[in-house]
């Protein structure tokens, strides 16, 4: 698959669900930002083609935006294994978003799902491991 997907409320948990590495996009028409990070992000897209690439129109899709408290537009997330590992808010360089990729790939998704498992054993005083 080339490009991007456009998500909206109703194929964003299908599309989370069904593939391992999601990178989101949150943009709106009138965010100049976000019409800059456009092409980085669909260069980006074409060089990872194993990778599914998507985007939430804010507008659209305020629903999408608020469930996720996006309060600054572009807000780049990477949802691996449906675990959101990483969002960060403003246009990401070039460099700077192949590097993101780069690192969110390396992750190991059982050392993040053990970190989750206990601090979410931590702060509900449940006993860890519970699946």
């Amino acid at each position: 698959m080339s490009g991007t997907v456009e998500l909206t409320k109703e194929n964003f948990d299908q599309t989370v669900a069904d593939n391992e590495f999601v990178l989101i996009d949150f943009w709106a028409d009138w965010c100049g930002p976000c019409k800059q990070f456009a092409p980085v992000y669909e260069k980006a897209a074409e060089e990872n083609p194993d990778l599914v690439f998507a985007k939430v129109d804010t507008e659209a899709q305020p629903e999408l935006a608020q469930a996720f408290g996006i309060q600054s537009i572009p807000t780049l997330m990477i949802v691996r294994d449906q675990v959101a590992i990483f969002a960060q808010p403003g246009a990401l360089p070039e460099p700077a978003l192949t590097d993101v990729i780069d690192q969110a790939r390396k992750l190991d998704m059982n050392e993040v799902r053990k970190d989750i498992a206990a601090q979410e054993g931590q702060g509900q005083g449940q006993q860890p491991g519970g699946e």
